[in-house]
């Protein structure tokens, strides 16, 4: 269980007083199992990790697809992101949510959150460069296991659960973009762009945390918690995965020269 990492560290205290021992068994095995597959295979598959960042693009083609499905019309500065998965239809904290493909939302953050977790592991053994990067990464990791919770726990069915599982990445996975910014070896403008992401996607916490939207209404001040870390990680995504072909590239000798490197070094041997 010690390589499974942050994958099930944050689980096991999550779940510790709330379950029985055997259940508790249960759910950390079906964690462990993809969180080792990703460590065996990061080495072999360097582009995998990169790719699940870059997939995470699907949230947001998800959450306009739901959204576009509302009657009344969703409006995103008055409503919040949790209300696209919301499962029933009424009054909720002073808004009419009503969302019908809410399975479907729901089912994104579950998605997005595998992809963040399974992503950084794999990212954290490839391209991790020191202790502060692999802290990054891990972070990111753990805050992923936050989304999957927001899935599993919509707003309106355990509120403390569903609030848990969202403050985990708006607190880690912002936090993580600062490290990743200050120790990760990218080009200057990725360091500036992550770094500026944190910081800015922080102090909106702030703000969003003691009730100032500052006219972006509620719904307009959680995107901006919520949406740079995703949009962080499509964009590393891309370029670690263009780096690692780069990389595939001068490694690799075309037939082409190594035989004419072949053939150079015979005619050199041959005697005059």
């Amino acid at each position: 269980m010690a390589g499974a990492g942050p994958c099930l560290h944050t689980w096991s205290m999550q779940l510790d007083g709330n379950v029985s021992k055997q259940p508790r068994r249960q759910v950390l095995t079906v964690l462990m199992k993809p969180c080792r597959w990703a460590q065996q295979h990061s080495a072999h598959y360097p582009k995998l990790g990169p790719i699940l960042y870059v997939a995470s693009i699907q949230y947001f083609a998800v959450q306009l697809f739901v959204a576009l499905q509302w009657r009344p019309p969703y409006n995103l500065s008055r409503d919040t992101i949790s209300d696209l998965g919301n499962t029933a239809c009424g009054t909720w904290n002073g808004r009419y949510v009503c969302s019908p493909l809410h399975n479907l939302m729901n089912a994104s953050f579950v998605v997005v959150g595998i992809t963040m977790t399974l992503g950084s592991v794999l990212v954290s053994r490839y391209f991790a460069n020191g202790r502060a990067s692999k802290a990054g990464f891990a972070a990111m990791a753990i805050s992923g296991l936050g989304v999957i919770m927001v899935g599993i726990f919509p707003e309106n069915s355990v509120p403390a659960l569903h609030g848990l599982g969202a403050a985990i990445p708006f607190v880690l996975g912002n936090t993580s973009l600062i490290i990743l910014a200050l120790s990760l070896k990218i080009p200057a403008p990725l360091r500036l762009y992550f770094f500026l992401s944190g910081v800015i996607a922080l102090l909106a916490l702030a703000a969003y945390a003691s009730s100032h939207d500052l006219g972006l209404g509620e719904g307009g001040m959680e995107r901006v918690v919520a949406y740079p870390q995703t949009l962080c990680l499509i964009v590393i995504g891309f370029y670690l995965a263009a780096r690692s072909s780069a990389r595939q590239g001068s490694r690799t000798i075309s037939p082409v020269r190594a035989a004419r490197g072949h053939h150079a070094r015979r005619h050199e041997r041959q005697p005059q």
